[in-house]
């Protein structure tokens, strides 16, 4: 558990300099890790880190798609594409 707590300021500082997406998913992770090994046996703390950080991530990528705005693919005749808003 100390190992994680010493590691989480390095990985904050990390996340700085990523974009919104990605801090997003990292801070979903960091999270997700903390509260697993916080909740989790004293004999399983890593294995509830992982599973908390796995977790985390997800949730973190799921608020990252929802925040984003829906993106189509249009083609014209010639064969070329491009990405506008969906209608």
């Amino acid at each position: 558990m100390k190992k994680i707590l010493l590691m989480l300021p390095l990985a904050v500082s990390l996340a700085a300099c990523e974009t919104t997406a990605d801090q997003n998913v990292t801070t979903g992770a960091l999270t997700g890790a903390a509260v697993g090994a916080i909740a989790s046996d004293d004999g399983d703390k890593l294995e509830g880190a992982v599973l908390g950080g796995a977790a985390g991530a997800a949730v973190g990528s799921l608020v990252t798609a929802a925040g984003q705005p829906r993106q189509c693919i249009y083609r014209y005749a010639n064969g070329t594409s491009y990405r506008a808003p969906c209608p």
